[in-house]
């Protein structure tokens, strides 16, 4: 297959062109560029939604903000904590608003976004701290939301679908709290690198080797912290009783063994998996609404298996 010719465009075009070395750039400045593609975002503008409100959980005396977006419908709605991608660097509740509307919107169930702490400020496993938590919360105020704790499933992109994964194995571990399913784009499954994907796109596709690694050394702790399964959920030992999964990875991204392996993973331990590979994209394809057709079929994709599960699982 051939790059898609909207991504040709985009990446000829993109405001971080890898000019500079990461050495030089601050995870401020990394930032700041990551939002660059983010138009302002109208807070009394809820589309075909019910409402959109920002909320803070307290846990453990943490704050945990999250943003709930309330399909129109009966409740108690079925609910999707999403965790928002970006290295466990950058990424925020407003990088992911126009993803997590229109999921809402499409499924039609709530969506949870959760805005975790980050990296370097909080190392591995804060951000795991707060996503686990963020799931329990929900479940414990289900009912305050008009929330459904018996149809929670979890998701995220990249950095956010590793977290996904992680916490449906710790609520497997611990018995509570209850997942139904996982829907992951691109997720980041393996911190320990050597995949084709990665020699094969570690360049010119945005998300370059340099930069995984400067996102790897900014969140890790330690060289160890790599082989972690709670870091790199591939090298978790029993996937079995894990929820189903939908899993999407794009051509061109580094990752795209990552997520493709973990679904072999989840296959091989019985668990109910499908893949779906979108040729010609690009890491983080999915959340770029406005630049890329096929990032709207892989939404509708994810929410239409999502709503298979939630509302007929």
């Amino acid at each position: 297959m051939t790059l898609d010719p909207q991504v040709k465009e985009f990446l000829q075009h993109s405001s971080f062109t890898g000019t500079f070395p990461l050495s030089m750039l601050s995870p401020g400045m990394i930032r700041a560029a990551s939002m660059m593609h983010i138009g302002p975002i109208d807070e009394n503008d809820i589309g075909n939604l019910q409402k959109i409100e920002n909320h803070t959980a307290i846990v453990d005396g943490r704050e945990i903000p999250m943003r709930i977006y309330t399909p129109k419908g009966s409740a108690p709605h079925p609910v999707l904590v999403f965790f928002h991608g970006g290295g466990f660097v950058v990424g925020n509740l407003d990088s992911h608003d126009a993803f997590c509307r229109e999921m809402a919107q499409i499924t039609p169930c709530a969506v949870v976004s959760v805005d975790y702490r980050l990296a370097p400020e909080h190392k591995f496993p804060a951000a795991l701290e707060d996503a686990y938590d963020a799931v329990t919360w929900v479940h414990d105020h289900a009912e305050e939301f008009h929330l459904d704790k018996e149809r929670i499933a979890v998701g995220g992109d990249n950095a956010g679908g590793n977290l996904a994964t992680v916490v449906a194995i710790q609520a497997k571990e611990k018995g509570f709290p209850k997942i139904v399913y996982q829907l992951l784009y691109y997720p980041s499954t393996n911190f320990l690198g050597g995949t084709e994907s990665i020699r094969e796109f570690g360049k010119g596709f945005l998300l370059t080797i340099e930069l995984m690694e400067w996102f790897a050394r900014h969140y890790l702790r330690d060289g160890e912290d790599r082989k972690n399964p709670y870091a790199s959920p591939l090298l978790y030992p029993d996937h079995h009783g894990l929820p189903p999964a939908m899993i999407i990875t794009a051509e061109y991204d580094p990752l795209r063994d990552d997520g493709e392996m973990y679904a072999k993973k989840l296959e091989e331990a019985g668990v109910p998996v499908t893949l779906r590979r979108y040729n010609g994209m690009i890491h983080g394809f999915a959340s770029l609404l406005d630049h890329f057709d096929q990032a709207k079929k892989a939404l509708e994709d994810g929410a239409k298996h999502l709503k298979n599960i939630l509302y007929l699982g």
